[in-house]
């Protein structure tokens, strides 16, 4: 079912040289420093929660879902190219994704080896270890890519992300994006996951235009919510060095916040745009030629 697109195997550094990630037949190598992949690093303890509770937390339902409710706006199922899932972590987004579209080749990128090795188990995909900054993949290679809160790391250089992902897409692609609001929301949650952005509609508008890609629909998303979130992040910031949010919760809140987002997914659903929120959910179109 799937094409010779890619190889089945996890490309991982050796050493201290710099080394080629080959993902297939897309074009010649892009070779990557072991010193650009450590640059995108996520702590170890966060990837071991992220592959336990992805596929188990509210908050992760509840992104999977809308950007699979956005994607339905889309002819992915008609793609004849492949579709990747960029900063794809532990594959819990990548295995739903292609469950959704099994008729699709799938692929997942990670700057980490041992996420994409999971990633691989759990999406039964391709997974390559290389970094967003420098995608391996030859121009117009791609139908759509996925990219769920990777931006926003301090080792993504957004706007030279951003041109690869209109590199390599193919000129009827598309780019999803999920991604975290609103800079003064920085909090010990970011400083565990090694986030230094959060963004706004209106700037990630500004941002993707910057770059050559046309919006077609931005939102803030997890509104109802978002009051607690404030109150928990920022009125009660917990400890200095404190890990991250991402855990499983007690069941009476876990039903409370899947019944909010569940609600809001629905809204998404019939176009509703929401005027705040914690997070920024967006499709964007590539238009021709890069700018800036």
């Amino acid at each position: 079912m799937h094409r010779h697109w890619l190889y089945r195997e996890i490309c991982v550094p050796s050493g201290g040289r710099a080394y080629d990630v080959r993902c297939g037949s897309f074009g010649p190598p892009i070779r990557l420093s072991v010193s650009d992949l450590l640059g995108l690093r996520v702590e170890r303890s966060e990837y071991d929660k992220l592959d336990r509770v992805e596929d188990r937390m509210w908050w992760f339902a509840a992104m999977h879902r809308n950007l699979l409710t956005l994607s339905r706006r889309l002819p992915l199922g008609a793609a004849s190219l492949p579709v990747l899932d960029a900063g794809c972590g532990t594959g819990g987004f990548l295995a739903r994704l292609s469950g959704s579209y099994p008729e699709c080749a799938m692929l997942g990128i990670d700057v980490d080896p041992q996420a994409c090795a999971r990633a691989a188990v759990k999406s039964a995909r391709p997974i390559c270890a290389g970094s967003v900054n420098e995608l391996p993949f030859a121009d117009g290679a791609l139908a759509a890519i996925f990219s769920a809160d990777v931006l926003c790391h301090e080792g993504a250089n957004e706007r030279r992300a951003l041109r690869q992902f209109h590199r390599c897409l193919a000129e009827e692609g598309w780019l999803i994006l999920n991604l975290p609001a609103y800079r003064w929301m920085l909090s010990r949650h970011d400083a565990a996951v090694h986030n230094i952005r959060r963004y706004t509609v209106r700037g990630l508008r500004r941002l993707l235009q910057a770059v050559g890609f046309q919006p077609i629909y931005v939102s803030y998303w997890n509104a109802m919510l978002f009051p607690l979130m404030v109150i928990t992040r920022k009125l009660l910031p917990g400890a200095q060095g404190a890990a991250s949010d991402v855990n499983l919760y007690p069941r009476p809140i876990d039903v409370l916040c899947r019944v909010a987002t569940h609600t809001e997914t629905v809204l998404l659903r019939a176009g509703m745009r929401f005027p705040f929120g914690g997070s920024v959910i967006a499709i964007a179109a590539k238009r021709g030629v890069v700018h800036g």
